[in-house]
């Protein structure tokens, strides 16, 4: 059986990392929902330069909103909103299927609001209503700015995927953060029954770390699974016994989910971190490239339960080697924001540089 289908078998939920209109339009990401069992998407800056500005995919779009004086930000707006509606509405049925678990689409607030809190909770409102879908997330980065926005926003009742998070200090204010908005609305006898996932991001950890090991190479790429299945674990202090009430009046948890599970270092199998993070109420989001190769030579497990204790041990070796991870976790969070912020610079510029050329053309 299909190795990425077959991750469902242990608790996760495979969704794609990575959307383009063409891909969505053609049936092709379809496809990929009734054949491998892909179960959500998610986008972020990055990907949306890549789809835009590198596709011949939105001239047209591109084109009738320039001659209505769109500016560069309005489209890049108009065409990001209208690629999240119609692939939500492809995985419209897995979550009517899944009664709300799964079935997501997710869109990123602006990376330029990564350390405006007010900001981040205006854009994030804004986007919750122009997308007008129950099967949508707001991204937003886990900054320090962005946790009590994150609070805010799921109080009011905005599925929110956290996103960026690199450290476990900040995963746990990101939880704690969800159980407190979700108590709020249990003050306020609202509904519980707000979505949200808490993005781990794996990979860049190893790469970061893994030069800076030169001399234990027993240790490297060891780092970014430790640190993931160790937050594995503070997911289910949180939301054990002590969430149970809130479970128990509609709740949903705030899953983990993994990012950046694609290996970078050519070192190491293509699969590893898919692999090595499979378990229990978990969602992978997976690059396309990286869905290939799993379906090719995934090989699923449960491979979380119960391994915390052991993943702390191995990260006490590393921090024993003179390592601080929540040192590292800040110098990935600014790298990582910074890596949002120039590809939508540059695709503002790409769209901008489209627009002047219809101007010119009429």
């Amino acid at each position: 059986m299909n190795p990425v289908r077959r991750l469902s078998d242990f608790g996760q939920s495979p969704w794609l990392d990575f959307i383009r209109r063409g891909y969505v339009r053609d049936g092709s990401l379809a496809r990929l929902v009734a054949e491998d069992g892909v179960k959500g998407v998610t986008s972020n800056p990055a990907i949306f330069e890549q789809a835009i500005a590198h596709s011949d995919d939105y001239d047209g779009a591109v084109a009738e909103l320039a001659a209505q004086g769109r500016t560069a930000e309005e489209i890049y707006d108009v065409l990001s909103i209208v690629d999240v509606q119609e692939a939500a509405d492809v995985f419209r049925g897995v979550y009517e299927e899944t009664n709300g678990l799964d079935g997501y689409v997710s869109l990123e607030v602006s990376p330029l609001l990564a350390h405006d809190t007010q900001g981040t909770i205006a854009d994030a409102h804004r986007l919750w209503a122009a997308l007008d879908r129950p099967n949508v997330m707001v991204k937003v980065p886990a900054t320090r700015a962005g946790v009590p926005a994150i609070e805010r926003l799921l109080a009011d009742g905005v599925n929110i995927n956290v996103t960026l998070l690199f450290g476990l200090e900040r995963y746990r204010a990101v939880a704690d953060a969800y159980v407190r908005a979700i108590r709020t609305r249990a003050e306020r006898g609202q509904d519980l029954r707000v979505a949200s996932v808490a993005s781990f991001f794996v990979s860049r950890l190893d790469t970061l770390l893994d030069p800076q090991l030169a001399g234990h190479e027993a240790m490297q790429g060891q780092a970014a699974v430790a640190l993931s299945r160790v937050a594995y674990g503070i997911y289910g202090e949180v939301f054990g016994p002590d969430f149970d009430d809130m479970r128990s009046q509609g709740a949903w948890t705030q899953r983990l989910l993994w990012a950046s599970t694609s290996t970078k270092n050519p070192a190491y199998p293509k699969t590893m971190y898919v692999d090595a993070l499979v378990g229990p109420d978990t969602v992978d989001t997976i690059p396309l490239a990286t869905v290939e190769d799993y379906r090719a030579a995934g090989d699923p497990a449960d491979r979380l339960t119960g391994t915390a204790e052991a993943a702390a041990k191995t990260l006490h070796q590393i921090e024993a080697l003179g390592f601080s991870f929540e040192k590292l976790a800040d110098e990935l969070e600014e790298q990582a924001v910074q890596k949002f912020v120039d590809p939508f610079k540059s695709l503002l510029a790409a769209i901008e540089a489209k627009r002047s050329k219809v101007s010119v053309g009429s």
